[in-house]
């Protein structure tokens, strides 16, 4: 897995864990493991299509299969998680569920700030150094 991926994920789930420490701790159990599930049912199929778009190849038309296989299977294990979410686990508070969800998700924009770091540091070290 490349390194901007992973580190995506791991913030990804930092931010999960710390909002849902932070609402267990103020709202009670069922908003902080809401919170916590919300979260989980984003990182998961993040690091399925994460795994599908690190794995190597040689061809550019295999990229984009697996591009495209990763963001459909990434799109039916949400679906599929939010569903088992909604209705096996109770009591749930919904807010508390989008709240993790949407927490989570935001950090993959921080991932555009992590590759251009990653980029500026590999173009200013080009000696060696």
């Amino acid at each position: 897995m490349t390194s901007t991926i992973a580190r995506v994920l791991m913030w990804q789930l930092l931010v999960g864990l710390g909002l849902a420490a932070i609402l267990w701790s103020v709202f009670g159990n069922v908003v902080g493991y809401s919170a916590l599930l919300g979260s989980l049912v984003c990182v998961v199929p993040n690091a399925f299509l994460g795994l599908r778009l690190a794995a190597p190849r040689r061809d550019p038309g295999a990229l984009k299969s697996a591009a495209w296989f990763g963001e459909l299977g990434k799109l039916a294990l949400t679906v599929v998680f939010f569903t088992l979410v909604f209705t096996q686990v109770k009591p749930l508070s919904a807010a508390a569920l989008f709240a993790g969800y949407i927490a989570t998700q935001l950090v993959v924009f921080s991932g555009f700030l992590m590759q251009s770091e990653i980029d500026t540091d590999n173009l200013s070290n080009t000696n060696g150094s």
